[in-house]
């Protein structure tokens, strides 16, 4: 080929990419994107909406902007799940098992001592089980663009030290508005009180409850130290945390702004799972120099709370389906194996 022809390619093939480019910027829209979720900034959750909004700028050209709405100002979980069905928030992060109400298949991701490790978790959750209880949210109003991190939950009371499962007996507990979490604590001999989440330091510091369980980040960025003093380390609930986009957003945005959201989603959660793991031990060490009293469960003490609250399983295998159980202890021992 003389030089001349392959100059002469080189400009057809640019005349060619030039539409191709024009057409590309067309497809995205000017935008501003409502993105509420409960914990505060400086959160690995709240870290993790931060990198979804930046990439999702860089990615757009600037055209699409994420507006962040951290601390539940727009409510509490249940209410901004139903904003998002209605259209008036765009997207949330949330405790995957929350989901129950609209698909009951979630509440296996709140059955307790379920996972060993957040590997195990990814795996579960990247694969075909976390992906195809996604797909059953669309029907709900709601698309799934992955699960992120949370982390272990733990128990922190005001009242005493908890090192054993009878050291739980009448204290009142905030658990989540679910209804796995009530009968848990209520199987451990714990008076579980549902709260969403923003009235739950205001609850703590009026002693209007005893205590709460939530993974060492959410309670160190929630100052929950301050009107806390011991945590005991259970470890009795991880929590994958599902990203949602409202399915009326999602019906308006073209195929490169979908293409947008989704590489900003995978980016962002290899980012904040990777930070969230890498917070939880120094939260715990901060809640240590904060003053909290730090209990760890010895094997035998904790082998006598996954029996009391076997129970709780048996029961909500029932109104999950032992078939879904059944799949998802399939996808453990894959990944065990």
């Amino acid at each position: 080929m003389t030089f001349k022809t392959l100059t002469r390619a080189l400009c057809l093939s640019l005349a060619t990419l030039i539409p191709m480019t024009a057409t590309l910027a067309q497809d995205v829209k000017e935008r501003t994107i409502k993105f509420a979720f409960q914990n505060q900034k400086g959160h690995p959750q709240a870290e993790g909406a931060q990198k979804f909004a930046d990439l999702v700028a860089q990615k757009s050209g600037r055209k699409i902007t994420v507006r962040l709405f951290p601390g539940g100002t727009l409510g509490g979980d249940l209410q901004t799940v139903s904003a998002l069905q209605g259209g008036t928030v765009e997207m949330t992060v949330l405790n995957a098992g929350i989901l129950t109400a609209q698909v009951k298949e979630f509440a296996v991701f709140d059955f307790p001592f379920l996972f060993a490790s957040p590997q195990e978790a990814d795996a579960v959750t990247d694969g075909p089980f976390g992906k195809s209880l996604l797909a059953k949210l669309e029907e709900k109003n709601l698309i799934g663009l992955g699960y992120w991190d949370l982390g272990f939950r733990n128990l922190t009371n005001n009242r005493r030290p908890v090192a054993k499962v009878e050291d739980i007996a009448g204290l009142k507990i905030r658990v989540i508005q679910s209804p796995i979490y009530i009968d848990l604590f209520n199987a451990l001999g714990a008076n579980a009180t549902p709260m969403p989440f923003p009235e739950v330091y205001t609850a703590l510091e009026q002693k209007a409850i005893d205590g709460q369980e939530n993974p060492e980040t959410t309670i160190y960025a929630s100052k929950f130290h301050e009107v806390q003093k011991y945590l005991t380390l259970t470890r009795h609930v991880y929590n994958p945390q599902a990203l949602l986009v409202s399915k009326r957003l999602w019906d308006s945005l073209s195929a490169d702004e979908r293409r947008i959201f989704n590489e900003a989603a995978a980016e962002a959660t290899r980012f904040q799972r990777e930070l969230s793991r890498q917070q939880a031990s120094v939260a715990l060490e901060n809640l240590r120099k904060a003053g909290m009293q730090v209990t760890e469960l010895s094997a035998a003490e904790l082998a006598r709370f996954r029996e009391k609250v076997k129970p709780v399983i048996d029961k909500h295998t029932q109104s999950v389906g032992a078939d879904t159980v059944a799949a998802l202890n399939a996808e453990l021992a894959k990944v065990r194996r």
